[in-house]
This record gives C-alpha cells, sequence and structure tokens, in this order.
C-alpha cells in the first residue's frame, strides 16, 4: 500500500492563499490586520507561531499593545451607542446576512481549525455548523427574548479559549450583536486567530459593529476588562485566568460570564450495559478530550472494575488518530479520526509528564498508547501528538487530581461506597457536566443532587447543548450569568430592573440555578 499523503488543494499555502483571496481586507501575503477603530488596520507585531499538524510555521497573531487595544475599545462604546439604537428587525437582517456569508465559506472556516488547532474534518465542520444553526435559532426566537429589554450599556469584551473559535465564540457574538450590542474580542493566543479574522470579516462586511485584536492577555487584559463604557464580559478558559478577570471586575457591577475549567466524571455504579458505554466512551475521546465538555476521570464500583476494564481497554485499541488531511489516494475523502494533535507540542510533552508523575506516585498505569498506533505522513513531525494513556488511582497529590489534563489523558478512581463515590466525581470543585452510569434509577436520584455538576446524565453524557439548552456550572467552574437559550440573551440584555435585575448564576453575593 502506498504512504498516506497529503490530500491535494489542502496544504496550508493553499488553505492561507484561500483567506487572502475570500478577506483581502484582513489577510496580506505575509501577516493578518487587526480589526479596530472600524477598519483592518496592520497595527501590532505579529508573533512566531506554527500548526500542531506537522509544526510548520504560519503567521502568527499580529499582537497589539494597551495603547492600542484601549483606542479599539473606545471606538467600541462609540459604536455601541449607534448599534445600540438599530431597530431590530435591521440588526435581524444584518445578522442574517453574516450567517449567509459564514455558510459560503464554511470548508474553508472548517479547514482553518483544521490547521490551526488539530481538530478533524468532521469536528471541524461540526464546529462551524454548530455555530450558524445556534445563530438561525436565535434569528427567529430574538423578538420573544428582547421583548421589554434592551441592549446593556455598553459593548460585550470576548475572551475566548482556544478549542471552540466558532460554536462558542462567534456564536456568542452573534447573540450579543442580535441582542443590541457592539462586540470586542480578543483572539486566542494559542490557535484560532485565522479562523477567527476571517469570521469577522465577513461579520464586518455585513455591517456589524465588531471588534477584533490580538495581543497578550497580560498585556492588554485592562483594556479588555476594565475600561469604562465596557457593558459586559464574556470569558471562557482555566480557572487561573478566570479568578484574574473575576478579580479585575470585583468593584465594577458590570454583567460577567466567567466559564472555567472543571473536572468532569462519569461514575459507574451497579450497570451491566458495557455496549452502550463502550459507545459513550469511544466518543468521548473526539478531538482528544480538548473540551470543557469532556470526561477524563471515570470513578468506578470496585467490583465492576474487570467488566469496566475489558470494555475501556477495547475502546482505547480501538481510537483512530493522526493527521487528519492525511489520504492514501488523491480522491479519497478526508479521514474519519477521533482525534489529531493536541494544541501544540508542549502540551503533548506536558501530558507525557503528568503520565510519568502519576506512575512514579504509585498510579497503576493502565494503558500507554504508541504514536505508532496513529496514521501519519511519512517523516512529518509528531511533536503536537500524544496516543491515548490512562492510570489507575492517582495519588492525591498528583497535579491533575483536582483538574482536567485537556488532552487523551484518562484516570480512573475505584471506590466501595456511594459516599466515596460522591467525594471522587466531586474532587474538582465543580464541574460543567457529569454522568452516572447505572442500572439502578433509585441510585441515580439519590446520588444525582449531590453532584457539583450543572448539567447531570444518566446512561448518557451531557454537553454544552445547543439552542434553548442552558449551560453553565457549579462551584468554581462558573461565576456570573448562565448562558444558553433565553438566558444568553437575559445575560447581554437589561430588564426592568436593569443592572439590578437577579439572573440566573454564580454570583458572590448569591447563586440561582434554573430547572437542568
Amino acid at each position: 500500500m502506498a504512504a498516506p499523503q497529503l490530500k491535494p488543494g489542502h496544504s496550508w499555502a493553499e488553505t492561507y492563499a484561500r483567506c487572502v483571496r475570500a478577506a483581502p481586507e484582513a489577510f496580506t501575503a505575509d501577516r493578518l490586520l487587526n480589526l479596530a477603530r472600524g477598519e483592518w488596520r496592520p497595527i501590532g507585531t505579529p508573533g512566531d507561531h506554527s500548526t500542531p499538524i506537522d509544526g510548520s510555521a504560519v503567521p502568527g497573531p499580529p499582537r497589539v499593545g494597551i495603547e492600542e487595544a484601549r483606542s479599539a475599545v473606545a471606538f467600541a462604546i462609540d459604536q455601541h451607542t449607534a448599534w445600540s439604537r438599530v431597530p431590530l428587525d435591521e440588526r435581524r437582517a444584518r445578522v442574517a446576512a453574516a450567517v449567509d456569508a459564514l455558510a459560503g465559506q464554511r470548508d474553508l472556516l472548517a479547514l482553518l481549525l483544521v490547521w490551526e488547532i488539530g481538530k478533524p474534518w468532521r469536528s471541524a465542520c461540526a464546529d462551524v455548523d454548530r455555530a450558524l444553526d445556534g445563530v438561525r435559532w436565535y434569528l427567529d426566537q430574538i423578538e420573544r427574548q428582547t421583548e421589554g429589554r434592551t441592549a446593556l450599556p455598553g459593548p460585550v469584551s470576548n475572551i475566548a479559549s482556544w478549542n471552540y473559535p466558532m460554536s462558542v465564540q462567534v456564536h456568542a457574538e452573534l447573540v450579543q450583536l442580535l441582542a443590541g450590542n457592539a462586540v470586542v474580542a480578543k483572539t486566542p493566543s494559542q490557535g484560532g486567530f485565522h479562523c477567527l479574522t476571517l469570521a469577522h470579516a465577513l461579520m464586518h462586511r455585513a455591517g456589524l459593529p465588531v471588534t477584533l485584536l490580538s495581543g497578550r492577555g497580560s498585556g492588554i487584559a485592562d483594556a479588555l476588562i476594565r475600561s469604562a463604557g465596557l457593558g459586559a464580559l464574556a470569558f471562557v478558559g482555566g480557572r487561573a485566568n478566570g479568578r484574574r478577570a473575576a478579580t479585575s471586575l470585583a468593584d465594577l457591577n458590570r454583567r460577567h460570564f466567567l466559564e472555567q475549567e472543571g473536572l468532569n466524571t462519569w461514575g459507574v455504579w451497579d450497570y451491566s450495559d458495557w455496549p452502550t458505554l463502550a459507545a459513550h466512551l469511544r466518543k468521548g475521546f473526539e478531538y482528544a478530550k480538548q473540551r470543557c465538555t469532556a470526561y477524563p476521570r471515570h470513578v468506578v464500583q470496585r467490583t465492576l472494575f474487570p467488566a469496566f476494564l475489558e470494555t475501556y481497554l477495547d475502546v482505547l485499541r480501538g481510537l483512530r488518530f493522526g493527521h487528519p488531511l492525511a489520504v492514501d489516494d488523491p480522491a479519497d475523502e478526508l479521514p474519519e479520526l477521533d482525534f489529531g494533535p493536541v494544541i501544540h507540542a508542549a502540551k503533548a510533552a506536558e501530558l507525557r509528564g503528568h503520565f510519568d508523575a502519576a506512575v512514579a506516585g504509585r498510579a497503576v498505569p493502565l494503558y500507554r498508547g504508541g504514536l505508532t498506533e496513529g496514521r501519519f505522513l511519512p517523516g512529518q513531525n509528531l511533536d503536537a501528538y500524544l496516543a491515548p494513556a490512562a492510570v489507575l488511582d492517582p495519588p492525591a497529590n498528583w497535579a491533575l487530581h483536582h483538574r482536567e489534563p485537556f488532552g487523551p489523558l484518562d484516570s480512573v478512581v475505584l471506590v466501595d461506597t456511594e459516599s466515596e463515590l460522591l467525594a471522587a466525581m466531586n474532587a474538582g470543585n465543580g464541574s460543567l457536566v457529569a454522568s452516572l452510569a447505572t442500572d439502578d434509577q433509585a441510585f441515580a436520584d439519590r446520588v444525582a443532587p449531590d453532584l457539583l455538576a450543572f448539567k447531570v446524565g444518566v446512561n448518557r453524557p451531557r454537553s454544552r447543548g445547543d439552542r434553548e439548552e442552558v449551560f453553565g456550572g457549579l462551584g468554581a467552574s462558573w461565576k456570573g450569568a448562565f448562558v444558553g437559550g433565553d438566558l444568553l440573551v437575559r445575560a447581554v440584555t437589561y430588564g426592568p430592573d436593569g443592572a439590578q435585575e437577579k439572573l440566573y448564576g454564580n454570583f458572590p453575593s448569591y447563586s440561582l440555578y434554573p430547572p437542568r
């Protein structure tokens, strides 16, 4: 059999050239521009960057400094004043036009996600499609959702993670715009900035008041979080950065929704339907578990461990990973993979170190796959790739004992009692999702309310959800207003009580939860 080859027409050079042709105002031959003060501008210093796919160099984010960021935010505040007065029908027409333009570049947006952040083709397309389908739902619902409500007093500032540029960041921005708010967005430094640049070029062409900046968070965060005149902060990222953002907001009484990492867990108790669980476990490895709703911890009743282990190891051995654009024949479709690389080589090295540290702390190495099991191009750089791995009963002082790895490294904990199961499943002090695999519905009904997760599944995983489904987190996994469905619109608008409105969410003085 011939060695795999890069799918013709899908090289990085060809992909970037397509961006230059599609949006010449935002891409030059050798750098990206920032969208500031109403125009695409060659400001900021492009940094070095490489794609996780094969380590090759790509144009990096053009990082601006604090003064440029402050100037851009001040302009966005003026834009917001005008946009908030635009009638809903006009706002809806412009957002719909942006959605149509994005749909017209769907495949290029998805291909950028493959190259920039390593998504397999199917996952990349799903990220784009979910963003657009979700906004279409809001276009149909927005009149009802905004009745009796007004835009915020200033634009929404968006600081998001790199893993879902379209279905999380662009989706949220378009809903914010639809509700009458101007938008300021920062590109993630680790990847996704090419995709976001193309998306925002199309949004800007549709007449939407958007600002897109690249920059180091430590250098421009003050402008994006504390600038007088901003209406809200939307943040997706880790707990350390989330805490810093929350601290910066503490004295501002400003709308915010901060989604932070949480250790999501599967609990397995009095269970027998192993084929169903196997399907869920397999799907859970999509995109190398680089998702806020991935399940990296499995808490298993000790007497069920032999059956669980047989099921689990079969899943691990069957996972497909490798170069997302490698084909055997030029006419072949792009490969169906569970995952490609992790976000960068340093992350892969970090996770290998975490596995070694767990074993050194007397965890049992359940599984450690090799890159020879993956599918790659001859001689390609493999530094950002990591085969699936798992440890049993990691030590309590393990660096990942209380937090998610954000990669294909799982841990399994054995328990003997319900109280031990609850303690192990709540080890992360709050999470976005959790699930129980059990044949005993009474057990599920008894245990589920005590799990520190916003969404709990019984014999099924939970996810962020789409359209009308609400989303949030318990404990340290979320600060501020909950989002999703009608709650997202409420979070970015004022009701009759204005800033004093009591929203669903986790706030310093209260927590209020919707039916979930």
